[in-house]
């Protein structure tokens, strides 16, 4: 077993898309990086699909080729049946020529830490952090437990800067106390589970049989019901289906009583029902998330940086979660980097580096969430990203911001950016506005 040594560069706290891309970064610029994870990979996690706008990202850490390599189904877009409206999404209409993807978080995930490690990134799976010691602003300390003997060793390392990429644990959130709830009137509680032999929806808006895999590129359908929404992935050998509802709905059961809750809803709901008329629900496999959604007051500072979910998470409707993830890597061990080799400056490239993320962070809630999104979003950060995005990726998310009932707000913003008027006008040649039926 190999020792934890007693000190590095900078310490990464979590192996997922975030922490295993900032690790990545760090060790291909030669720096010392030391990443902890309290799991063994592969482990199971949610959020199968992706969106295209993930590859430049992963082009940048030279994983890519990996990926592809690995076979995961090319998705070609969506079909949102919102409120009754439904809406197609092409990608290709958009001018993407490389597919979204729909994915087995364990094994992407698993493919990004490996890549970290062949990076020269030093990895310990098992090893849980308890607690992160700023005190010291040029060295601080991380203290964990070991877990990989049978005697739980307790430990610390000191480092320079830490990354705390935890996920929902949120880390350091938590020890600062700035994590703070959406909040809304309602919260929700997200619930999925797996079935085998699901039907799935095509770009060609028609339901397949998953031998058809081969012949027709899948995309992610998504609907709304009564306060919730539901999404349906097809994967290779089974169906992601999950469910956003109201906490309410749920309180007071047990794990039986929400998954017989879940496989109701999924059983009762146009389109889904028939999908899934032939497929059998995998036993065992439902999971559940109270609360999902969150943010940060804090997550940037002269000794460490917050990133992925462990500095936010939003409601996961346009499959941001990964591309946030891979964007917060990016800027962080930029500021890092440039840290390293400014000492005296490192306050400001933090400072800056919090600015980018929070303005990531601010669109995507706006995006996602609507007017109930906007609290701790600055308006100004998002018009200013939204001047700054390339014309046709804009045009692909102002679309899609179309899809459902939660748009106005995010669209006001677009308008006052004086991005929208010069988009609206394309939209009917890019996709389908409007799909009177689906042909299942």
């Amino acid at each position: 077993m190999t020792a934890i040594p007693s000190s590095c560069d900078v310490l990464v706290i979590g192996g997922g898309p975030a922490g295993s891309s900032a690790a990545t970064h760090l060790a291909q610029a030669g720096i010392d990086v030391v990443l902890l994870d309290r799991a063994t990979f592969p482990r199971n996690q949610v959020g199968e699909s992706l969106i295209p706008h993930i590859w430049k990202f992963t082009d940048m850490t030279g994983v890519s080729e990996k990926i592809e390599h690995e076979g995961f189904l090319a998705k070609a877009g969506s079909i949102t049946v919102w409120n009754g409206k439904i809406k197609q999404i092409r990608f290709s209409d958009f001018g993407y020529t490389r597919p979204g993807l729909h994915v087995e978080r364990d094994i992407f995930d698993d493919i990004l830490l490996k890549h970290a490690q062949s990076c020269d990134a030093r990895v310990f799976h098992e090893v849980a952090v308890k607690k992160i010691d700023l005190s010291d602003s040029l060295w601080p300390k991380v203290h964990y437990t070991d877990k990989r003997g049978s005697s739980n060793d307790e430990g610390s390392i000191r480092c320079r800067f830490v990354i705390d990429a935890s996920g929902p644990s949120s880390l350091l959130a938590n020890q600062f106390k700035t994590r703070r709830t959406i909040s809304t009137e309602t919260n929700f509680l997200s619930l999925w589970g797996y079935f085998t032999n699901s039907r799935f929806v095509g770009v060609d808006r028609q339901s397949h049989s998953e031998d058809e895999l081969a012949k027709v590129k899948p995309v992610t359908f998504v609907m709304s019901f009564e306060d919730g929404w539901i999404w349906h992935i097809v994967l290779r050998g089974k169906t992601s289906v999950g469910l956003i509802a109201p906490t309410e709905r749920t309180k007071g059961m047990d794990r039986q009583q929400r998954e017989a809750f879940f496989l109701n809803v999924c059983t009762k709901l146009p389109h889904l029902s028939r999908l899934l008329q032939t497929a059998q629900f995998i036993e065992g496999s439902l999971q559940f998330r109270p609360n999902y959604s969150y943010y940060s007051d804090n997550i940037c500072g002269e000794n460490y940086y917050c990133i992925g979910d462990a500095a936010a998470f939003v409601d996961p409707v346009f499959s941001h979660g990964v591309q946030n993830a891979l964007y917060n890597a990016a800027a962080a061990t930029l500021a890092i980097k440039e840290s390293l080799k400014h000492e005296r400056h490192r306050l400001r490239y933090s400072q800056l580096c919090e600015s980018r993320m929070q303005q990531f962070y601010g669109f995507s809630r706006a995006l996602s969430l609507g007017d109930f999104g906007g609290n701790g979003v600055n308006p100004q950060l998002v018009k200013n990203l939204m001047k700054a995005m390339p014309p046709l990726e804009l045009e692909l998310i102002l679309f899609a911001s179309e899809t459902t009932n939660r748009s106005e707000n995010f669209r006001r913003l677009a308008r006052e950016a004086g991005v929208l008027g010069r988009l609206e006008e394309s939209f009917s040649g890019k996709a389908d506005e409007r799909i009177e039926a689906l042909d299942f």
